[in-house]
């Protein structure tokens, strides 16, 4: 076991990126050829991966794999002295969001067996091949095609997915997770720069995580129009032909029940309680007691990846933007990663 390698080939990994994203592609030489052609493969495979958002999601790891950064994370916990085998089901919702997984195996000391989406199967191995090269070899990670032979197993699936995963690994140990998604609470008092870095929280993605910004608590007179403004900068997004195609749908289903609902063309936004929005719609509520958002809040916690909003309205929360920036220490479904692979 030697964990230092490891961290080192993932500062190295970082590094590596970081020296991609900020060549020009007329500049790519032999050696950037190959990330290229992954990066053109992975959006022709899911159109939804565009190299703009692969290169987002890139950049952000990049600036989370570094050498501090990791040590300060791992400090926290003591790798497994018995190496053990640990099925990995990963999503494919949004670029590279299976990594987080793959990563904290490895550095626990065990060996990850992963079962790629369908939908995100080209850059994790890219990057794993790299991180073993940077780390002379001293990481093991198998792909399969089915889970066999392992000690414990982390799933992410849908709700109707889960129930399924819960059911067939019963007898293993188990970290199953589920559909979840994120909220904001506004003030009213929120500058243009924040309305325009709650609309990154909405947009980045097309909306499609766990961590997108679905629906929004604002104050009795706040003015809708205040948010189609922060919007603007995404107005690009309709050119998406999948994401039009779901504006388009959602709206025709809205003009055919006769629902009220506000409209600029590339989003819809509609007053309703539900804490799940349709792609290209977001759910508004106004609020008279800040009580009431807490208690919505508490009543859906399990339901609730993260909650955007000021520090001052005493709500356990994030700062505009960074919704899609975790930290290593972050934890899908708030459950510890790190801690459950401490004791298999």
């Amino acid at each position: 076991m030697n964990i230092e390698k490891r961290v080192l080939g993932l500062n190295k990994l970082s590094g590596y990126i970081k020296e991609f994203l900020s060549k020009k592609t007329e500049d790519y030489n032999e050696n950037d050829a190959e990330f290229e052609q992954i990066l053109k493969k992975s959006e022709i495979e899911n159109p939804w991966f565009t190299i703009d958002n692969q290169k987002y999601a890139l950049k952000q790891w990049s600036e989370l794999l570094t050498q501090d950064n990791v040590n300060q994370w791992l400090q926290n916990y003591s790798a497994s002295k018995t190496t053990k085998k640990v099925g990995l089901i990963l999503a494919g919702n949004i670029p590279l969001v299976g990594l987080h997984d793959v990563i904290s195996v490895v550095l626990s000391n065990h060996i990850p067996l992963i079962k790629l989406s369908s939908k995100d199967r080209l850059m994790i191995p890219f990057l794993l091949k790299k991180w073993k090269e940077f780390s002379d070899g001293e990481i093991d990670f198998e792909f399969v095609e089915k889970l066999e032979n392992f000690d414990a197993v982390i799933a992410t699936g849908s709700n109707n997915t889960a129930r399924y995963l819960e059911y067939y690994f019963k007898n293993h140990l188990n970290i199953i997770r589920k559909n979840r998604t994120s909220v904001a609470v506004l003030k009213g008092d929120e500058t243009e720069a924040e309305l325009k870095l709650l609309a990154q929280d909405i947009f980045q993605y097309f909306g499609l995580g766990c961590r997108n910004v679905t629906r929004v608590f604002i104050p009795q007179d706040f003015v809708i129009d205040r948010l189609f403004e922060s919007f603007l900068d995404f107005k690009e997004i309709i050119n998406h032909n999948k994401y039009a195609n779901n504006y388009d749908y959602n709206r025709a289903v809205y003009l055919l029940n006769q629902d009220k609902f506000w409209d600029n063309n590339f989003v819809m936004l509609k007053e309703d309680d539900k804490l799940f929005s349709p792609l290209s719609v977001i759910n508004f509520s106004r609020y008279s007691s800040l009580d009431d958002v807490k208690n919505f809040i508490a009543e859906n916690e399990e339901n609730i990846q993260c909650i955007v909003a000021k520090d001052e309205l005493g709500i356990d929360s994030i700062k505009f933007g960074e919704a899609q920036n975790p930290a290593l220490n972050t934890y899908a479904d708030n459950v510890d990663t790190m801690k459950f692979l401490e004791v298999i």
